[in-house]
Parts: C-alpha cells; sequence; structure tokens
C-alpha cells in the first residue's frame, strides 16, 4: 500500500468559518440532561458478535451544556453511548438549527464510550442491504446491530436537551483547569520479546518488555456558575475506556463520577463527560501483580478518583463571566485500507467451509473482512470531521476515532490553547485509529487487524492531529481568569501575629 501517495490524497471537502469577533463577551450557559436508558433485553455493544442487556444497573444519558457569548452559540453534548453513528449527528444537527438557531458546525456530540449502554452500533439498520446474502447474514444475524427505535430515541433526546439547555441559558462565571489522575488509567499495548506488540498479552507475562504507549493523566474541567455561585454545570475531559461495565445497562464509570460531582456541588449539576484520546488506554493494568477488582467496585475506583480530581479543580479555579465562543470544522476525505485478494479469498473459505474446531479469533476477523469488503464496494472514502470549539481559554478538539492516547498528546503540546480537550468518538465513528508504529512491523494488537469497524490508512492519524492543530491555531484563545493580584504591603502585618514571646 502506498501510504505516502494516499495521504496526499486526503482532500478537504467543507470548510466553515466561525464569526468574525474574537472580543471578550458576557456569558450565558445553559445545562440539560434527558434519559437514553435501553430496554431489557436490548443488544449491549461494545463486541463483534452479539450480546443482550438482561438487567438494569443505572441510567443512561444524554448531558447537555450550551454556551453563548452574544454572538455565538455552541453546544457540547455528551452521551452515555458506545459511538455516535454520523447520520445520528447530522440528523441532530438539522433538528437543533431548525429549532433553536445553533449552527451544525457549532454542535459537538461525542459518545463516552461505555461499554454497557444502547444499541446505537455497530452495524447500522440497511448498511449492508447492497450486500450478497451471506454478508447480510453476517452483519445483520452475527455481528452487534443499532436499534433503529433506540436511535430515535437517542436523537429526540439529543434534540431535547440541547433545546433545553439552550432556554435555560443565564449569565454565568465560568472556572478552567486540570487535575490528574494516574492511578486508573494504563496503555494496554505491550512490545514483546517476539518482536510484535500485544494488547492485554495477560498480567505477568514473562515476555513482556515494555509498553508500547503513553497514558494521559489531565482531567480537564470547565465549570459554570450562576450569580447566586451556584454551579450549575461542569465539563470532563478524561482518556480512558468505559470498559469498567459495573453489571447491566449503564453509564459505566461516567455514574460513578457524576455521582461524586453532585455530592460535593450539588445534587442538580449537569456533568458533561467526553472522552480523551483513550483507544489504547483502559482501566486494566497488565503489570500488577495484585487480583483485579470486581466489575461494579473497578467502575467506582475509575469514576470516583476521576470525579474526585473534577471536584478539586471545581474548588480551585478562579472565575470570570466574559470570554469568547468560537468554532471551527472540517471534513476530510480518507481512505479505507484494503484486504489482499489472498486474505478475503481465506477468510471466505473459513466463513463458508469451517473446520471441525476453528479458531474463534480467525472466525470472527475473517468475517470482518467480508463485511468490510461490502463496505469498500459502497463507500472506499470516508468523511471523518474534525472539530474545534473554543470556551474562552480551553478549546474541544475532536474526531470520530478511537484515538491513540499518543495523537491526544501531539494536539496537546501543538495547540495554541492553555486547555485543550482532545475528544474521540464525536461527530462520527471511523474505530481505532493507531499510529503508524503500531500498523508497522512491530506493531500488532486487534486494534491494527483490518474489519468492518477500523480501517483507515495508516497516516490517518496523523493527518487527524495535524488538522485539529491547525483548526485550533485559526482561534485565539481568550485570557485564563485569574483574581487581581494583592496591593502592594503596607503597614506591620497582623497585630496578633508580631508580638514577641511571653515567658514570665
Amino acid at each position: 500500500m502506498r501510504t505516502i501517495q494516499r495521504a496526499l490524497r486526503v482532500i478537504s471537502v467543507l470548510g466553515i468559518i466561525s464569526c468574525c469577533s474574537n472580543l471578550p463577551a458576557d456569558i450565558r450557559a445553559g445545562f440539560a440532561e434527558r434519559d437514553i436508558t435501553p430496554e431489557i433485553g436490548m443488544e449491549q455493544p461494545g463486541g463483534y458478535h452479539k450480546a443482550f442487556h438482561s438487567k438494569l444497573h443505572d441510567p443512561c444519558k444524554v448531558r447537555a451544556a450550551v454556551f453563548d457569548d452574544g454572538q455565538r452559540r455552541a453546544a457540547i453534548v455528551g452521551l452515555d453511548a458506545l459511538v455516535v453513528p454520523r447520520a445520528l449527528v447530522l440528523a441532530c444537527r438539522r433538528r437543533i438549527q431548525e429549532t433553536c438557531g445553533i449552527p451544525g458546525e457549532s454542535i459537538l456530540l461525542a459518545a463516552s464510550h461505555s461499554h454497557s449502554s444502547g444499541p446505537v452500533g455497530m452495524v447500522q439498520p440497511g448498511e449492508y442491504d447492497h450486500a450478497s446474502p451471506l454478508v447480510q447474514k453476517l452483519a445483520y444475524q452475527e455481528s452487534s446491530a443499532a436499534n433503529p427505535d433506540y436511535l430515535r430515541k437517542v436523537e429526540d433526546a439529543v434534540v431535547e436537551a440541547v433545546t433545553a439547555a439552550d432556554q435555560s441559558r443565564t449569565e454565568v462565571q465560568c472556572g478552567f483547569g486540570f487535575g490528574s489522575e494516574s492511578q486508573v488509567a494504563f496503555n494496554r499495548r505491550f512490545r514483546m520479546r517476539n518482536g510484535l506488540t500485544h494488547t492485554h498479552p495477560g498480567a505477568g507475562n514473562p515476555d513482556i518488555v515494555e509498553v508500547a504507549g503513553p497514558t494521559d493523566p489531565q482531567v480537564g474541567v470547565i465549570g459554570a456558575w450562576n450569580k447566586d455561585g451556584q454551579l450549575l454545570g461542569c465539563l470532563v475531559n478524561f482518556a480512558c475506556h468505559a470498559t469498567t461495565s459495573p453489571g447491566g445497562i449503564s453509564a459505566n464509570y461516567i455514574y460513578y463520577l457524576e455521582r461524586v460531582v453532585r455530592g460535593a456541588m450539588g445534587k442538580d449539576v449537569i456533568v458533561v463527560f467526553t472522552a480523551g484520546a483513550c483507544g489504547d488506554v483502559t482501566q486494566v493494568d497488565n503489570l500488577s501483580s495484585q487480583i483485579p477488582r470486581a466489575p461494579e467496585p473497578w467502575a467506582e475506583f475509575v469514576g470516583g478518583r476521576v470525579g474526585a480530581e473534577a471536584v478539586k479543580v471545581l474548588l480551585s479555579v478562579d472565575r470570570a463571566g466574559s470570554f469568547t465562543v468560537d468554532a471551527r470544522i472540517q471534513v476530510l476525505r480518507i481512505e479505507r485500507r484494503r484486504p489482499s485478494a489472498e486474505h478475503l479469498s481465506a477468510a471466505r473459505t473459513l466463513v463458508e467451509s469451517p473446520p471441525a474446531k476453528p479458531d474463534p479469533t480467525e472466525v470472527t476477523f475473517a468475517k470482518e473482512l467480508l463485511l468490510l469488503e461490502a463496505k469498500i464496494a459502497q463507500e472506499p472514502v470516508v468523511d471523518v470531521e474534525i472539530q474545534a470549539i473554543q470556551v474562552g481559554p480551553a478549546v474541544f478538539v475532536s474526531n470520530p476515532a478511537e484515538y491513540f492516547c499518543q495523537f491526544g498528546l501531539d494536539i496537546k503540546q501543538g495547540s495554541p490553547f492553555p486547555f485543550t480537550f482532545p475528544v474521540s468518538l464525536a461527530n462520527g465513528c471511523v474505530g481505532y485509529v493507531p499510529t503508524e508504529e503500531a500498523l508497522g512491523p512491530h506493531g500488532g494488537g486487534y486494534e491494527t487487524r483490518l474489519t468492518s469497524y477500523s480501517n483507515l490508512i495508516p497516516s490517518a492519524g496523523t493527518t487527524i492531529a495535524d488538522q485539529g492543530i491547525a483548526l485550533a491555531k485559526q482561534l485565539q484563545p481568550g485570557p485564563v481568569p485569574a483574581r487581581p493580584p494583592r496591593a502592594p504591603f503596607t503597614g506591620t502585618g497582623w497585630g496578633y501575629g508580631n508580638v514577641p514571646p511571653q515567658v514570665d
């Protein structure tokens, strides 16, 4: 595959420039949430095969924040969902623009990537109607599939939440900050003695040489307080897979994150969560010598600690009520990787005439290759939306990938903003986007295998990061809120404090 030539063919098909004014203005903000809890018996997404919910742990939600500087509004929406399909994003944006006038390019829809949420993926309704009967069977009967009724429920909830947040806008003061939580998220990829890289090689595996990628411990936070000093809502950005799955339908660790923030800051606070670049980062510590926690304590551990760090930031930040809201958007056209004729032939043989005891992993990837072949026949090039939304000194730089952590760190380093929040799985879904090293001769792991879910060309990750940085650089960061400096020292200090010792 001629990666360089294909990278050069990545083209921009849409660029929208926001309003011209960058002068700080009095800010208004509103927050709202709506329920998107799926029904018992619906599919549980997150794997290559079907699984079904049998019980409820906690509700799934849409949470929305709308910021308004008097000239431009922007909506940032967090969904307790595995992914946000592109068709759903476009439908929500169209309805929101019609309902309350917020431009589509200023609306960010981000999935938390909860593996215990409702059926928004993976196969979409009608996606393989053009394919052969075999491929349709593999897609609709043997793969995780979205539920059309549930997709409509999510769409309605998004529109309702953004509309309610927009209608509830009030004057606020906002604070911005970073915390750090380094004990709950770990890179799951490791370089092995055989020269390849493995995902989750197993705790204590003696063939582990070193971790193959970084983590990002920053907890990004924005808080908005009304004129009475009440926290109305906050936005929290953190890079870790939502795969703790406490048992049953659940927002995953985000449920516990919200519970901690509300416990400290008020029971009605809306907590909008966006997932950072965590395509290779989960809660699993493959280097730990301890037995892992059970799912529910694990979810509470991750969400509780991230939530506690968010509370510390909220209690520490200075606040300001005047700053700019702005947005940029770019849609790239990026090619898919094509499986070879030999691999397709072997996959078809394995699916149509499986051996007596087939390897489940190989059968799964064979199924996925046939689905990918059908997808490429209809859509060989993919829309990949990159978006930057500014809220004062902070910028949300989003992409639709399960994006490897290194790219998020690269975006933070290249951004001119003091607070940069990479947002993955936003405004669509293009699957895993690994680094070129991970796709190279010493790479590996299931994120790098060709599937109907993950299949962009190796240079895609760098292209996405470069475009995100470029959009951030088109925006002008606002000042970080700070209290006024002290007046010069005068007098003699505290009267009680400058007395001599007294020993009678």
